[in-house]
Parts: structure tokens; C-alpha cells; sequence
């Protein structure tokens, strides 16, 4: 019995709900996981760098849309954008036009009017609009919430059905992108919010962020290179998750052997498969899922 907010009282263990021999099943399948969604960029893709700093890598369609624009040098091995001296304009004009041209011949997946990060080289570089990230292969960081109940159930979402990306499967219960210029924390916080109505004391008792591994994969827009961070937490069983920003269809708990089956049959992103299993890893070394 372990305690938590004041007052409140959970017990972690799930032995009753655990489908036998489940601990080699979920390590192997995370293994094979992993090796999936570590993929060569596109074919055609060349390095991309950003200020002098090598950022990404821009696929083939994208660089054929960019010819002739400000800061923008291409040559045979690589992409190179800068700020525009002669044009007087800075790195995120520079940006901002490339992305404008990219969304008007058809290279970008719909338009969200948020800026993201530019990251090259570990430094924050400037800023671009988050539908230019996967066609430019520039880094991303996502973060995700494990939310679990005290029971020993887990919470998660499902993507609403207009979703660009996997509408309808299955999700953490919070997932998204840092912002430009976001703290990861404060990303967390507020995607909770958005996502599932939570207040920062239901998360007073998370775990730290921790980056579970870089990916890299191919998608039809472009290449996703994204480092994906989680933390855990019990929700208090008086809190009861609910989406504020449309983007999710329906939120529910579910015990070990029916999120087992879910992931089974592939129901959820592949993201937040590897987040569910390496949670799931995780409270085996805690002796929390035995």
C-alpha cells in the first residue's frame, strides 16, 4: 500500500488481473517495436541544415518547392537555409515563407498555426510552423502521460475521428508536442489540461520526464524524427478525465489483460504502444506488475 495525496490511499498490485507469463510478451514485443520504427530517411532525402547546423532532413518533394526562395541554398548533398541578408530577413522569415510555399504546392498535411522549435545540434535555432516539420525531417519532442488508476487499471484516449494523423486508434490518455520555446514540464502540464482536464495538483506525484528513445520513421508527409519522453502517475480515484480540446473521442480505464489484448491487435499508435509497454517494463523492475 503505497500513499499519495493526502488522505488517499492506492494499491498497486495487479497480480489478480495479469495474464500469466505477460512479462517476456511485453519485453519482446517492445524490442520488436523499437527496431520498427527506426527507418532510413525517404529515399531522395538529403541533410538539412538550419543556421549552419545540421537540423534534418528534407525529402525530395519539399526540396523541389524550395528553389529560388530567400536563405534557401541547395546543392547535390544537402539543403542549407539561413537567415536572408540581402531580403533583410531574419531565420524565422526565412521559415515562415518556406513553410507558406510548402502549404501552397501541396506538400504539408493540413495547417495548425503553432510554432515549433527549430533544433539543430542540440541549440534551439529558431522557429516554423508545426505542419513544415515532418517534410524538412527536423526533430520533435513529444510528450506523454502513463495515467494510471488505483487499482492498477490504465487510462487511456482515443484520437477523434478528424484527426490528420491515426484518427480513431487508440492513444495515452495525454499525448503531444512541445511548444517553441516550452518548458517539456510545462508542456506536460498543459497538454493534461487540454487533453484530459487534469489540474497540475492530480499531478503532483508524477514521475520525472525521462526520454525512452529517439525515433526515426518514414511517413507519407515526410520523416518523423521525435524524441519521446514520458512520466507515470496515479490518478487520485476521485478524478475523472475528460477532453477539453476536441481531440479526443472517448477517454476509459481498462485492466492489464484488456490493454494486453488492445495491444495484441494493434488499437493503438505506435507511439503510444512503446509508451504503454516501456510503462508497463517499468513497473515490472518496481515490482509494481509481477
Amino acid at each position: 500500500m503505497t500513499h499519495g495525496r493526502a488522505g488517499f490511499h492506492y494499491n498497486y498490485s495487479m497480480k489478480d488481473s495479469q495474464p500469466p507469463d505477460l512479462a517476456p510478451a511485453i519485453s519482446a514485443r517492445y524490442q520488436q517495436l523499437a527496431k520498427r520504427i527506426q527507418q532510413l530517411p525517404p529515399g531522395g532525402s538529403r541533410p538539412l541544415t538550419v543556421a549552419g547546423k545540421v537540423a534534418g532532413w528534407i525529402t525530395a518533394k519539399a526540396t523541389a518547392h524550395l528553389e529560388g526562395l530567400p536563405g534557401i541554398c541547395i546543392e547535390p548533398e544537402a539543403v542549407h537555409i539561413t537567415a536572408a541578408a540581402r531580403q533583410r530577413m531574419s531565420l524565422n522569415s526565412v521559415l515562415a515563407q518556406l513553410a507558406i510555399s510548402l502549404k501552397d504546392t501541396g506538400c504539408l498535411r493540413g495547417w495548425r498555426d503553432e510554432l515549433l522549435d527549430v533544433i539543430g545540434e542540440g541549440q534551439r535555432l529558431a522557429v516554423i510552423e508545426r505542419a513544415a516539420v515532418r517534410p524538412l525531417g527536423l526533430l520533435t519532442k513529444a510528450v506523454h502521460l502513463n495515467a494510471w488508476s488505483p487499482d492498477g487499471q490504465l487510462w487511456i484516449a482515443r484520437r477523434a475521428l478528424n484527426k490528420s494523423t491515426d484518427p480513431g486508434m487508440w492513444d495515452t490518455l495525454v499525448g503531444g508536442l512541445a511548444g517553441a520555446g516550452e518548458n517539456l514540464d510545462a508542456s506536460l502540464l498543459r497538454e493534461s489540461n487540454e487533453e484530459a482536464g487534469l489540474l497540475p495538483d492530480d499531478l503532483e506525484y508524477r514521475s520525472p520526464l525521462r526520454i525512452i528513445l529517439r525515433m526515426h520513421r518514414r511517413l507519407p508527409e515526410g520523416y518523423q524524427v521525435e524524441d519521446v519522453l514520458v512520466s507515470d502517475c496515479v490518478l487520485a480515484q476521485s478524478v475523472k478525465p475528460q477532453n477539453l480540446d476536441g481531440e479526443v473521442s472517448e477517454i476509459k480505464l481498462v485492466n492489464i489483460s484488456e490493454l494486453w489484448a488492445m495491444v495484441e491487435a494493434s488499437e493503438f499508435t505506435r507511439e503510444a504502444e512503446l509508451v504503454i509497454l516501456e510503462g508497463l517494463q517499468k513497473r515490472m523492475r518496481e515490482g509494481l506488475l509481477l
